[in-house]
């Protein structure tokens, strides 16, 4: 017997605090105002990570503070259960939930929303998942600040001058726009470090690859061409058509048989839905939950899902589905809550559609490309519009507020030099991001 049928308050379950589950139960509140439905978010979090900033945050321009948006602030209506999502038993309609502590708790729900978001995708490569980082955390990202800042310091008092090399060289794979972003962010950093230390910035090598023939296929020819200009401009070495074989502690092997001494990789080739996903025994297409063009789950009316976990029908191109991205998981969500609150009484539901916004890249001091609704931008007017795009996106006023006087204090300030040491080696592995709630 359900609580709608036995006349008690409707339970609305929301796994996962992504963009996808944030925006849907932001909404929810709205739509059901003056009901008797309870919401209920869960992640193992007690923030949404806004993840198109981490960039920034490894560059040492943000604070991680600054990206994380408080869940009870942001969603005040709505209860809270930090923890990981084990399964969801859509016989008895409960979600087994274990906190950090391993207790244990069977949640009940009416309608719930899958919306766990997302995890770095890994291979089959000797060595990756040890000696590599993503950038899907807080953690992660301030591991590479730390990181980068520390072999450098290493590195001026290293007798051997192999190992100096190695120690100032930074691998990143994945030249899509958040490798590509992290490549220039850290660059920036590298070369404020560099001048306070009256070292030569050559020194400090970035070495990015990617298996595709071009950088940042998202934002087109033209404007990728731009930023590949940009990138070699700044003296990063940026290698198409080529991946990595094999990692070591010190070294890393190119798929050509090149040896690359290094101390600091970086694995930003895309993500793959949360394991949460394999672990329910329903369709899924490619490791997405399958759903319904209104982000139904086929059989289970009172089953939804979307954002990265879900592979939603893309209705501009027929026969495929949406990207992972933020901005389909913040549409998603927002679709979410209206077709959940129809399937209570309340609206019409409506199948997921959507208008391309375009994509924002920051790369670093003075220039970024965007294409906004189709406007191809460059330079300082795209930085601009850049910066003016994840202020407006942010989505607490707080949050919005640092970020803006951060930016403020980056334009009339260096960057500050801050190794703060507080991320452990396991909490920036891969596997610390992959709990339910990995954000989008």
């Amino acid at each position: 017997m359900t609580n709608e049928s036995a006349g008690e308050p409707t339970r609305i379950v929301v796994v996962g605090s992504g963009f996808a589950g944030f925006e849907c139960a932001r909404a929810l509140v709205r739509r059901l105002r003056g009901t008797d439905a309870r919401i209920t978010m869960i992640s193992p979090h007690d923030y949404m990570l806004y993840t198109p900033l981490l960039p920034e945050v490894a560059g040492g321009i943000l604070d991680a503070r600054f990206v994380t948006v408080p869940l009870s602030e942001a969603l005040p209506n709505v209860e809270l259960v930090k923890g990981s999502v084990d399964s969801v038993d859509f016989e008895s309609r409960t979600v087994h939930v274990t906190d950090c502590e391993q207790g244990v708790e069977d949640v009940a729900w009416d309608r719930v929303v899958i919306t766990p978001g997302s995890v770095t995708r890994l291979f089959d490569i000797p060595g990756l998942a040890e000696h590599a980082r993503g950038l899907e955390t807080p953690a992660e990202a301030l591991y590479f600040r730390d990181q980068l800042l520390t072999q450098i310091e290493l590195a001026e008092r290293d007798t051997d001058p192999s190992v100096a090399d190695a120690r100032r060289t930074v691998v990143v794979v994945g030249a899509s726009y958040a490798g590509t972003e992290l490549t220039a962010q850290l660059r920036a950093l590298a070369d404020e470090a560099a001048a306070r230390r009256k070292l030569d910035p050559a020194k400090i090598r970035f070495l990015l690859l990617d298996a595709a023939d071009t950088v940042m296929p998202e934002v087109g020819e033209k404007l990728g061409g731009k930023v590949l200009d940009v990138l070699r401009s700044r003296g990063i070495d940026v290698r198409l058509e080529t991946t990595l074989t094999e990692l070591g502690p010190d070294h890393v092997t190119l798929d050509d048989g090149t040896v690359v001494p290094t101390r600091t990789v970086a694995w930003v080739t895309g993500v793959t839905a949360s394991p949460l996903i394999d672990t329910l025994g329903l369709p899924s297409e490619k490791g997405r939950l399958t759903v319904r063009p209104d982000l139904s789950v086929d059989g289970h009316p009172d089953v939804f899902a979307g954002g990265d976990a879900a592979a939603v029908p893309d209705p501009k191109n027929n026969g495929s589905v949406t990207p992972p991205t933020a901005q389909h998981a913040v549409r998603q969500g927002q679709a979410l809550a209206r077709n959940v609150a129809a399937s209570l009484g309340v609206g019409a539901p409506k199948p997921y559609s959507h208008r391309d916004m375009g994509l924002v890249v920051d790369l670093g001091p003075g220039f970024a490309v965007a294409n906004p609704l189709g406007i191809q931008l460059s330079g300082f007017l795209a930085k601009v519009v850049t910066r003016a795009y994840h202020l407006y996106a942010m989505p607490n006023a707080a949050n919005r507020w640092a970020v803006a006087l951060a930016y403020l204090t980056d334009l009339l300030f260096p960057r500050p030099l801050v190794s703060i040491g507080l991320v452990t080696d396991s909490e920036s592995r891969f596997a610390a991001g992959e709990g339910v709630g990995a954000q989008s």
